[in-house]
C-alpha cells in the first residue's frame, strides 16, 4: 500500500511539473512609449519681439490648442483674431494643423500677427442682406426727402414697379433664411473692418437701382409685358436652383466639421448643373439678377450683375481649383461657373 500510494504521489507531482512547464511564462509588462514635448516660441511679425515661450506642448497639439494658450497670456487675443505661420512670409497656419506634422524640430517658432476684431460670417451675412432689403423699401414707398415732396408715400401706377419691389424683397429675405436654417459655414469669423467694404457695396448699390426703379418717371421695359414676363421666369427658375444648390451644399456637411467633399447631383434637377460647373450656386445667382435686369431693364441693376459676375468668377475659380488639388478623381468636365465656357 505504501508502496503504490508513493507511486501515485510520484506520478501527480511529475504530472504537476509537465503541466506548469507547458504554461507560457508571462509576458514581460510593455515599457511606456516615452512622449516627446515640444518647445514653443510665438515671435511678434512685425517688431520680432519674443511674446511667449509654451514648455511641454503635446505633440498632437492643434494650432488651435496653442492660440487657446496664448490667449491665457494675453487676454485680448482671443484664437480667432490670431494667426500663426511658421515663416514671417508663409501662409496662416490652418486651426486644424497638428503640431507633430508641422515641418518643425521639437522647438517650434511661430510668427504671430493680429487679425484685429473680428465678426461671425453668419452676422456679416445678415448685415449684408437686411440693408438692401430696408434700403429698397425706402425708396419703394417713396419716403420723404427722396424724390420731390409731391411723391411723397405715393405708388408707381407701372405693375413691373411692385413686382421689381416683390422679387428683390424675396432675394434678401432667402438669403437671410438661409443664412439662418441652412448655411453651414466653415470660415469662423471676419476682420470687422471688412463689413464696412462689404455693407457699403451691397447698401449703395441696393440703393442706386432702387432710386432709378421707384423713380416717378421710370419708364417701362421696351419690349413691355413680354420682357417683363421673360425676366421674371429667369429670376425665378434661378432663384429655386440657387436654394437646391445651397441645400445640397448644406448636407455634405456635418455640424462643426470642414471636412471637404466632392459635390455631386442629387434627385433634384435643379442639382445637375453639378455635372457642368463646380459653383452652380453662383452660375444661379448670376441668372437670377440677369433676369432681375431684362424684367427692370435698369442700367444701375446691369451694372451690379457684371460686377458681381466678376466677384464670383473669382470665387468659383478659386474653389474649382481647390477642388482639382485635392481630389485627383474630381471630374474634368466641370467648369468653374459657366459651362465649357469659364
Amino acid at each position: 500500500m505504501d508502496v503504490l500510494a508513493l507511486e501515485a504521489k510520484t506520478g501527480n507531482a511529475a504530472d504537476s511539473e509537465k503541466k506548469s512547464s507547458s504554461r507560457p511564462k508571462p509576458k514581460p509588462p510593455k515599457k511606456a512609449k516615452r512622449i516627446v514635448y515640444f518647445e514653443v516660441e510665438i515671435v511678434d511679425l512685425k517688431t520680432k519681439e519674443k511674446l511667449l515661450l509654451l514648455d511641454k506642448v503635446e505633440p498632437t497639439a492643434t494650432v488651435l490648442d496653442i492660440k487657446a494658450l496664448f490667449h491665457k497670456s494675453y487676454p485680448k487675443w482671443y484664437p480667432a483674431r490670431q494667426s500663426l505661420r511658421l515663416d514671417a512670409k508663409g501662409k496662416c497656419l490652418r486651426d486644424e494643423e497638428i503640431l507633430q506634422t508641422l515641418p518643425v524640430g521639437t522647438t517650434a517658432s511661430f510668427y504671430f500677427s493680429d487679425l484685429g476684431p473680428q465678426l461671425t460670417w453668419g452676422t456679416v451675412f445678415l448685415t449684408e442682406c437686411v440693408g438692401p432689403l430696408i434700403i429698397y423699401l425706402m425708396f419703394y414707398f417713396h419716403l420723404p426727402f427722396i424724390y420731390s415732396p409731391k411723391y411723397d408715400f405715393t405708388s408707381s401706377k407701372h405693375w413691373v414697379v411692385h413686382l421689381a419691389c416683390m422679387c428683390h424683397s424675396f432675394h434678401y429675405i432667402k438669403r437671410i433664411l438661409e443664412t439662418l436654417f441652412v448655411h453651414r459655414i466653415s470660415h469662423g469669423t471676419m476682420p470687422l473692418r471688412n463689413i464696412f467694404k462689404n455693407c457699403g457695396y451691397y447698401w449703395c448699390s441696393a440703393a442706386w437701382m432702387a432710386y432709378y426703379i421707384n423713380h416717378p418717371l421710370y419708364t417701362t421695359p421696351y419690349y413691355g409685358q413680354q420682357q417683363v414676363n421673360t425676366g421674371l421666369y429667369i429670376f425665378l427658375f434661378c432663384q429655386i436652383g440657387n436654394f437646391s444648390i445651397h441645400v445640397a451644399l448644406r448636407n455634405l456637411k456635418q455640424p462643426g466639421s470642414k471636412t471637404k467633399k466632392i459635390p455631386y447631383p442629387t434627385k433634384n434637377p435643379f442639382t445637375w448643373m453639378f455635372w457642368l460647373v463646380s459653383c452652380p450656386n453662383y452660375t444661379y445667382e448670376v441668372g437670377s439678377w440677369i433676369g432681375f435686369t431684362l424684367m427692370t431693364q435698369c442700367v444701375p441693376v446691369a451694372f451690379f450683375t457684371i460686377v458681381g459676375f466678376i466677384q464670383m468668377t473669382v470665387w468659383a475659380k478659386g474653389k474649382h481649383y481647390g477642388y482639382l488639388k485635392e481630389y485627383r478623381d474630381y471630374p474634368t468636365l466641370r467648369s468653374s461657373i459657366l459651362p465649357f465656357i469659364l
